[in-house]
């Protein structure tokens, strides 16, 4: 009978791939500054969403400063968290201009904002082992893998 556990894989694709190809986007750097201890990436997706400045929206507005905002959310979230994957939810300007996503709410009105300029945003989480069995942390949209 064939053992599968003793089988080599056919094919595998490492997070460093990812990285390399541009699915992931490593900001480690950025989380440890966050006080962040694990390396961090997030789906290519989420930094072209959430991370890079929306086109002519650039008033107050910087990637360093929405990356900032992510990964403190993030840490906040961790640290009330158990288990290996957590939901995580920011507010983020985006244009009123882009349509909503599944993942992405109005703002309460007390909070002072308006869908016109900011949305609440849930993403997730992921911690588990990397390339080399050490922990690592992806962020991710609801629906992606």
């Amino acid at each position: 009978m064939f053992n599968f556990l003793e089988a080599a894989p056919v094919y595998s694709y490492s997070r460093a791939q990812a990285i390399a190809d541009g699915d992931l986007v490593d900001v480690s750097e950025a989380a440890r500054s966050a006080g962040i201890v694990y390396p961090v990436a997030l789906t290519a997706f989420v930094w072209r969403r959430y991370i890079e400045v929306p086109t002519g929206d650039s008033a107050g507005q910087s990637r360093a400063g929405r990356l900032w905002d992510l990964l403190w959310m993030f840490r906040c979230a961790a640290r009330r968290a158990e288990g290996d994957t957590l939901p995580l939810q920011l507010l983020v300007a985006i244009p009123e201009s882009e349509p909503f996503l599944i993942n992405e709410a109005a703002p309460q009105p007390a909070t002072g904002v308006t869908s016109a300029t900011h949305r609440v945003v849930t993403l997730r989480a992921i911690v588990g082992p990397g390339d080399t069995l050490d922990p690592v942390i992806t962020i991710l949209m609801p629906d992606e893998d």
